[in-house]
């Protein structure tokens, strides 16, 4: 019998796969896209998650940067925090999959080309696919079936304000060594260095717009970037999703599938790494159920500091005032942003 069943072959579900594999158990991968799969994020990863990375033995080409910066979109101000320990670094989400994908298969995961529907979860295995397991793990998405289908979904109050992501790339060489967040009055625009020439823009928005029309809104950054020459847009949303549990019995939920508040402080593959190895380490000892308070520990920096900032963001009279205040006050900047790297 297959000790784990990991229901999505993207970066968190192959990192999970590889934590397990490094604990010694066997592990099956179910994922029907060839890899590597993009998708639209920001592509910066920090610190925390460039050290777990290199934990597993995955060490992905890209560009460091050494911090964050906030500026307001016409550039009158701006903060900026250096990381104290470490360093980010801007990888494309494709050359971030394929180097998990190699780590796997030098351990010995299988990917097979498998969707998985219906999910029969009983008290000693878990079946799903043809497959059975001692214990399934879904990370197939935001909008992951596998939760639905366990009945952990929670759909979102009536009346939220829901948010998008785009993403583009631009031929342009990096200007700065921090990743540059620009505030506008309704979205806000990360600039990430990938490469030599090459840089990643993705807008956060609850506005349904064309991405060059939301671009317009940061006459600072459009004008450093080459028009025309921006790569097809890539989309995703809406970001939040509520879950009722990380656990149902011996199935289990990690990565965007077990929850997600926003990309405002691009935390997401850190903390879906972190939540990982507290995964496999509780299925280790035979103690799934504790993956939900491990869970929550691993990930409370993440929801509180996101869940802050995101309701000063959706308040008129606060949100014109994040970055005046983060230049106002850089120690507590400094300090923020240092807690999540």
């Amino acid at each position: 019998m297959i000790d784990l069943l990991v229901v999505g072959g993207g970066p968190a579900g192959l990192a999970t796969a590889v934590h397990g594999a490094l604990a010694g158990l066997e592990v099956v991968v179910a994922e029907p896209r060839p890899t590597p799969v993009d998708k639209a994020c920001g592509e910066g990863l920090m610190p925390a998650a460039v050290r777990a990375l290199a934990g597993l033995g995955v060490a992905p080409e890209g560009h460091a940067f050494h911090g964050i910066r906030y500026l307001e979109a016409t550039g009158t101000r701006a903060a900026e925090a250096r990381f104290r320990a470490g360093h980010g670094l801007g990888v494309r989400r494709t050359v971030l999959h394929a180097a998990l994908a190699t780590r796997a298969a030098e351990l010995g995961v299988r990917v097979l080309p498998l969707r998985v529907g219906a999910v029969d979860v009983g008290p000693h295995a878990v079946r799903a696919a043809g497959l059975t397991a001692r214990h399934l793990v879904a990370v197939d998405g935001l909008h992951s079936p596998v939760r639905r289908a366990l009945g952990l979904h929670r759909p979102a109050p009536p009346g939220r304000a829901v948010r998008y992501g785009l993403r583009r790339h631009y031929p342009v060489a990096p200007w700065s060594g921090s990743v540059e967040v620009h505030w506008s009055a309704r979205a806000e625009a990360y600039v990430t260095p990938l490469g030599p020439e090459l840089v990643g823009v993705a807008l956060l928005t609850c506005d349904r717009a064309p991405f060059d029309e939301q671009l317009a809104r940061f006459p600072l950054l459009a004008a450093r970037l080459p028009a025309g020459a921006g790569t097809a847009v890539r989309g995703a949303g809406p970001l939040h999703q509520r879950v009722r549990a990380r656990v149902a019995g011996r199935a289990l939920l990690v990565g965007d599938a077990a929850g997600y508040l926003d990309a405002l402080t691009g935390e997401g593959l850190s903390v879906a790494l972190a939540c990982a190895d507290e995964l496999v380490r509780c299925v280790r000892t035979g103690r799934p159920e504790a993956y939900e308070r491990a869970w929550r520990r691993a990930s409370r920096s993440y929801r509180l500091l996101t869940g802050a900032l995101l309701w000063a963001r959706q308040r008129p009279v606060l949100a014109p005032r994040i970055v005046p205040l983060a230049a106002r006050l850089p120690r507590a900047f400094e300090a923020g942003v240092n807690l999540l790297a």
